[in-house]
């Protein structure tokens, strides 16, 4: 997948330490981008925005 144009972002609850993150891009068409903050050049995992989706639905369901 090419991430090249993605614009990552943290969540807000973060905090500016350079803690335990990941980070999202979901401007790109039709896909979902998360990586980890510690490593922007590591590898990346991708998902359909509905996967993301159900994704988040269900954590947040857990927490």
């Amino acid at each position: 997948m090419d991430l090249t144009g993605a614009r990552w972002r943290k969540s807000s609850k973060s905090g500016g330490n350079g803690g335990d993150c990941v980070e999202v891009a979901d401007n790109l068409p039709g896909l979902v981008g998360v990586r980890d903050s510690k490593d922007p050049t590591g590898p990346a995992l991708t998902f359909s925005p509905a996967a993301w989706r159900a994704f988040v639905t269900q954590v947040a369901e857990r927490v």
